[in-house]
């Protein structure tokens, strides 16, 4: 029984008590906000000691960047596979809307506290969250490259990621889901025209 109790505590100050850190960390963002969110709310939260929070993150917003991060990895958006560019495209906005809104309206609430007391821009906030996390997108683009539908080597980083930034800013604007007809209005009216200019041959 003392084996197995130490067993316990063991895996508590490992990557299970980490998880449940940042779990708790985002339940706290969720329910009381940036601005109501304390290390010791989420140690409260989390039944332990804040001492334990600090040891891993120096600060709130150290913690609330991690808690955001650890959400988004935790709860991928699917990545389809329809045997096309512009169907891959099409399903992957359609569930990442559907998945993400509440999410993006989460984050950008709490953006404005993580400027003001981090001192960063906007930009280096996202960058921080979505470092070195597989992109949804990769997978898709990795296909259509080997069904000859683009050219990774080729084709302009700007016209990939645009259906991306104008998700998120219809996201970001408006905390709703996108509807369906303007997802097809980015990958047929913008998407896929500019794919076009930038494809093989």
């Amino acid at each position: 029984m003392a084996d197995q109790a130490q067993q316990t505590r063991q895996r508590r100050r490992g990557e299970e008590l980490e998880a449940a850190l940042l779990g708790a960390a985002w339940q706290e963002l969720v329910e009381a906000g940036f601005a109501r969110l304390t290390m010791e709310s989420v140690a409260a939260r989390a039944k332990t000691g804040v001492a334990v929070l600090y040891r891993r993150w120096p600060n709130k917003d150290d913690l609330v960047v991690a808690a955001i991060r650890h959400h988004g990895t935790m709860h991928p958006v699917e990545s389809p596979d329809t045997g096309s560019l512009r169907g891959d495209m099409i399903a992957l906005l359609n569930n990442a809307s559907s998945a993400r809104t509440s999410f993006a309206a989460i984050v950008g609430a709490a953006f404005s506290g993580l400027l003001a007391g981090s001192g960063m821009t906007p930009a280096q906030v996202r960058e921080k969250i979505v470092a070195d996390r597989p992109l949804w997108s990769e997978q898709v683009f990795a296909r259509a490259h080997e069904r000859g539908e683009i050219d990774l080597d080729q084709i302009s980083p700007a016209v990939l990621a645009m259906p991306f930034d104008l998700m998120r800013q219809d996201m970001l604007m408006t905390y709703q889901p996108i509807p369906p007809e303007r997802v097809l209005a980015i990958v047929d009216d913008l998407f896929m025209p500019l794919v076009a200019i930038n494809s093989p041959g």
